[in-house]
C-alpha cells in the first residue's frame, strides 16, 4: 500500500513511501467520531508492545547482576534509562505521524546508500543480539518450570514462529492483547516475589539519586551500559515508528496533532510500567540476594534455584520462571515484528514474515546452541549479558538520526519538535555516545 507523503518540499528525496508493516496498516479504527476516552483506547497497545523490549531476558540478566553486585545503586541508571526511553519513543511516533515513515524508511530516504547500508547492518546486528537474549531466556524459562534441558529449550524457541503467525491472522489488536496479558502475568510474579523479599525501602529511594561511583568504577559502569542497553533498545525505535502507523488516525493537521498527544500517552504509561517491572528486578535481586551476601549472582538459573531459601517460600522460583517464559515469548512477537520493518524499510526487502522469523532464530540459535551445550549456566549469562552491551554500542546509530529527522521543520513540517525537546533528545544521544566511548576506551586499556 502506497502513503503519500504530504511534507515532501524539499525535506524528503521521495514523493511516495510504502507503507511500514503494509498488512496491518491503518487497520485498527481510532473512532474519530467517538468519546476522547474511547480515542485514548484506541491508540493504546503500540506503547507497551515497545515496553516489551524494556524488559526482555537480556534485561532480567543485566539487573540481577547489578543488584546482586552493587545493591540499590544502579537503580538510578534504570530511572535515567527509561526517562530516555520515554523521549526517544515519543520522538519515534512523532516521526511516524508526521511523515508517514518508519525510521528505516526515513533514513533510506535520506542518507546516501554508503550511509544507510551500514545502518542497516548495525540495526540487524542490534536485533540479533535481541534474538540471542530471548532464546537464551526462554529456554531457560521453560528448563525452570518444566525441567527441559537448556539445549533442547533453545531449539524449541525456534517453533514459536507458528505462534506469532497465528496472532497476526487473527488481527494486530490481538497481538496486542496476547503482550498485554503477558505483561500482566509478570507484574503480578513480581509483586507477589518483592512482597517475599521485604527490601529496605529507605535504601530503595537513595538508589534512585546518581553516585560517581557509576562512571569511575568500570565495572559499575559496564553493568550500568548493560541496563542502559537492555532498556533503550535500538530495535525499539524502528518498531516503534512502524507500529504507530497500524492506527487509522486521519490526514489533517488536528486530527495528527491529536494522533501524536494520544501515542505518546500511551507509550509513556507503558514505560513508566516498563520502569515498575525492571526497578523490580533489580530491587529483588539486592534484598535477596546483596543484603544476603550473594554478591555474584548473574545467572537465571542460579537466581531461581536461590529464591526459596531466601524468601522462605517454595512458591517464588515458580513466578520468577513464569515471569522470565513470559517475557521471552513477548519479545520473540516485537522482534519479530521489528525484524520486518528493518528489512522492508532499508532495503526494500519483502519476505514472508516466518522465513524471516526462522532465518534470524536460526542465526541466533546456533551462538546460543554453541555457549550453552560447552559452557553452561554460566556462559549463557555472560552472553546474556554481553548482548545488552552490544545493544547499547548499536544505539547511537538509531539515535542520532532519530533526533535529527525530527528536529527537521523541512522533513517534519508544522510537527517538527520543539526546540527544547530536540535540545533534550541531543543530549540523550551524547550521553549515550559518551558512555559507549568510554566503554570502549576502558575495554581496549584493560
Amino acid at each position: 500500500m502506497d502513503v503519500l507523503n504530504p511534507q515532501r518540499k524539499g525535506g524528503w528525496r521521495f514523493d511516495r513511501e510504502e507503507a511500514s508493516l503494509s498488512d496491518v496498516y491503518r487497520s485498527v479504527n481510532t473512532r474519530r467520531d467517538g468519546s476522547k476516552l474511547r480515542r485514548i483506547a484506541a491508540f493504546a497497545g503500540p506503547g507497551y508492545m515497545v515496553a516489551v523490549g524494556y524488559m526482555d531476558p537480556g534485561n532480567w540478566a543485566t539487573s540481577l547482576a547489578g543488584g546482586s553486585k552493587f545493591g540499590y545503586a544502579l537503580l538510578t541508571v534504570a530511572l535515567l534509562s527509561n526517562l530516555m526511553a520515554i523521549v526517544l519513543q515519543s520522538l519515534c511516533a512523532r516521526l511516524a505521524i508526521a511523515s508517514g515513515r518508519d525510521l528505516a524508511q526515513a533514513c533510506r530516504d535520506a542518507f546516501p546508500k554508503w550511509v544507510s547500508i551500514p545502518l542497516w547492518a548495525f540495526a540487524e546486528i542490534a536485533i540479533i543480539a535481541t534474538d540471542i537474549a530471548e532464546v537464551i531466556g526462554t529456554a531457560i524459562g521453560l528448563n525452570l518450570i518444566f525441567g527441559v534441558p537448556l539445549e533442547l529449550g533453545v531449539l524449541i524457541t525456534a517453533l514459536d514462529v507458528f505462534l506469532i503467525l497465528y496472532l497476526q491472522k487473527m488481527g494486530f489488536r490481538w497481538v496486542e492483547a496476547f503482550i498485554i496479558t503477558l505483561l500482566g502475568v509478570i507484574a503480578v510474579c513480581f509483586g507477589v516475589q518483592i512482597l517475599l523479599a521485604d527490601p529496605q525501602w529507605g535504601a530503595v529511594l537513595t538508589g534512585f539519586f546518581p553516585t560517581t561511583e557509576i562512571v569511575t568504577n568500570p565495572e559499575m559502569l559496564y553493568l550500568a551500559l548493560g541496563i542502559l542497553g537492555a532498556t533503550v533498545m535500538p530495535h525499539n525505535l524502528y518498531l516503534h515508528s512502524g507500529i504507530v502507523q497500524t492506527r487509522d488516525f486521519g490526514h489533517t493537521l488536528p486530527e495528527k496533532r491529536e494522533a501524536l498527544t494520544f501515542a505518546t500517552i500511551d507509550s509513556t504509561v507503558a514505560l513508566c510500567f516498563a520502569l515498575l517491572i525492571n526497578a523490580s528486578i533489580l530491587i529483588l535481586a539486592a534484598a535477596a540476594f546483596n543484603a544476603n551476601g550473594q554478591t555474584d549472582v548473574v545467572e537465571l538459573g542460579e537466581a531461581h534455584s536461590l529464591l526459596a531459601p531466601l524468601l522462605g517460600l517454595a512458591i517464588a522460583p515458580t513466578l520468577f520462571g513464569i515471569a522470565l517464559l513470559c517475557c521471552g515469548l513477548n519479545s520473540t512477537v516485537t522482534a519479530t515484528l521489528a525484524g520486518q520493518i528493518v528489512m522492508e524499510g532499508f532495503i526494500k526487502m519483502k519476505v514472508q514474515p516466518w522465513v524471516r522469523r526462522l532465518v534470524t532464530r536460526a542465526i541466533a540459535i546456533i551462538p546460543a546452541a554453541f555457549v550453552t551445550i560447552w559452557y553452561g549456566d554460566a556462559g549463557t549469562a555472560e552472553l546474556l549479558i554481553l548482548t545488552q552491551v552490544v545493544l547499547s554500542l548499536q544505539l547511537s546509530f538509531a539515535v542520532f538520526p532519530l533526533v535529527m529527522f525530527t528536529a527537521s521543520k523541512a522533513k517534519m513540517g508544522e510537527l517538527v519538535a520543539p526546540r527544547w525537546l530536540s535540545a533534550i533528545a541531543y543530549l540523550i544521544a551524547i550521553v549515550i555516545a559518551g558512555l559507549n566511548i568510554k566503554l570502549l576506551f576502558d575495554f581496549v586499556i584493560g
